[in-house]
């Protein structure tokens, strides 16, 4: 078959013909997401509150797949700027192992160690046993989630975005009906209450893979990135990866561990307060979806760029997606704030519920609008390729952010609404030193 051109350009329509494709693709995890929720709120508020303890656990190994999906996507975009098909394939098919042993290590690490952590950090035993249980069964999804996500890199990186909705589309309609049948027990399946959602959510993760590989296998692009030409394997193709990636990693890692220690302080608030933020979380998250793709299409474009030899387009490049990408946020959080009411009902809580949620998500709103910018101009940094840079910011942030949370949540002991506010200063903090990263012009020299 004949090769595409894979160099891309930086008008608006190129910049939003990446962009939507991801949106929807990151929409429908986010409606999986809060149709379990939805679910397992009418089984008790314990169960919501629960799951904000078990999602946010369940994210610190996701994000290690996206942490390696970010640095695979840099590297499969600089190659499709420089037009060698061939060294896209070496990269994913070495990727696709890589996740593997990652995933695994993910199993072992729960298995050896979840326990003793969610035993020794919560106040609530029975809390702690609900989702211990759960999260022994829900880790095995790891393997499916890690292969799904580096078809994300592959796509994302060679601008084939389009195709990412099927594989996404069917995790999404397995997931809904497995878990109205597991968790209720409906159409002769067994009840199994809360653990329904981990086995739906394993279930449909492998439905999304088989779905998202047999387009690509039918798409010929095994073919087209030479997936399985000689030699299969090379030491320094696993070493460049781990070294991009490996960074990436770690600023996930630190992340999402703040998250889960965020979500620890607020469990010591009472379960109230616990199922209040893990709807903000749902609520961020799909408000955040446009904000995210648009970063992943930073990432991709700058390092194409920079591969096409571009560099003084790079930063007018970059305030471009990010002013798009703040004009869609900024829209989505005046729908919030204008059907507040509508958002928490949908979680089964009654009217006291929404009146203590309401001023916690005018905080969320307003950093909605931050994150927007901020993530664009992080993954800017990324696709310059000085992901260690990206790191450095993560760590510099995260310690700002954990000295906020203690002081307000634990110390002080103010409301959760003040411990929202953490997100404020999370992503000026990021916002700041990705800015003046990029504009100093220090990453110019950097090659990968």
């Amino acid at each position: 078959m004949t090769n595409p051109d894979l160099r891309l350009q930086t008008d608006t329509r190129q910049v939003l013909g990446i962009a939507m494709p991801i949106s929807l693709a990151l929409l429908v995890p986010q409606i999986n997401f809060i149709t379990n929720n939805i679910f397992l709120g009418g089984l008790g508020e314990l169960e919501l509150a629960c799951a904000g303890i078990t999602g946010v656990y369940y994210l610190i190994f996701a994000v290690i797949g996206n942490g390696l999906n970010n640095g695979v996507q840099a590297l499969i975009a600089r190659r499709a700027g420089q037009n060698l098909p061939k060294e896209i394939g070496r990269f994913f098919f070495h990727g696709v192992w890589i996740a593997l042993v990652i995933a695994f290590i993910g199993i072992l690490v729960t298995y050896a160690l979840a326990p003793l952590v969610l035993q020794a950090t919560l106040h609530n035993t029975a809390l702690a046993n609900l989702a211990i249980e759960f999260l022994l069964i829900r880790i095995w999804g790891l393997p499916f989630l890690y292969l799904y996500i580096m078809r994300n890199a592959l796509l994302v990186g060679t601008n084939q975005t389009r195709y990412l909705v099927w594989g996404t589309l069917a995790e999404a309609i397995v997931n809904i009906f497995l878990d109205y049948t597991l968790i209720y027990g409906h159409f002769g399946m067994p009840e199994l209450g809360f653990n329904g959602a981990a086995i739906a959510s394993i279930i449909a993760e492998g439905t999304g893979l088989l779905v998202i590989y047999l387009v690509i296998h039918g798409k010929g692009f095994h073919r087209q990135f030479a997936f399985f030409e000689k030699p299969l394997f090379t030491v320094g193709t696993f070493r460049l990866i781990l070294v991009q990636s490996a960074p990436l990693i770690l600023q996930f890692v630190i992340s999402i561990v703040s998250w889960g220690f965020f979500y620890i302080l607020v469990e010591h608030h009472g379960p109230r307060s616990l199922a209040i933020s893990n709807v903000m979380r749902n609520i961020f998250g799909v408000a955040g979806i446009f904000s995210w793709a648009f970063a992943a299409t930073t990432n991709t474009m700058v390092s194409n760029l920079i591969g096409q030899g571009r560099k003084d387009e790079v930063v007018p490049l970059i305030s471009k997606i990010s002013w798009i990408s703040t004009s869609f946020s900024a829209v989505i959080a005046i729908l919030f704030n204008l059907f507040p009411s509508f958002l928490f009902t949908l979680f089964g809580q009654d009217e006291t519920f929404v009146a203590e949620a309401l001023p916690v998500l005018r905080v969320v709103s307003v950093a909605l609008l931050m994150m927007a910018f901020s993530v664009v101009w992080l993954n800017a940094v990324t696709g310059t390729g000085n992901t260690e840079v990206n790191l450095t910011i993560e760590v510099i942030t995260i310690l700002i952010y954990s000295v906020y949370v203690y002081t307000t949540l634990e110390y002080l002991f103010l409301s959760i609404t003040w411990g929202w506010g953490s997100e404020w200063v999370y992503w000026m903090c990021m916002f700041s030193m990705a800015f003046l990263y990029i504009r100093s012009g220090r990453w110019k020299d950097k090659l990968i």
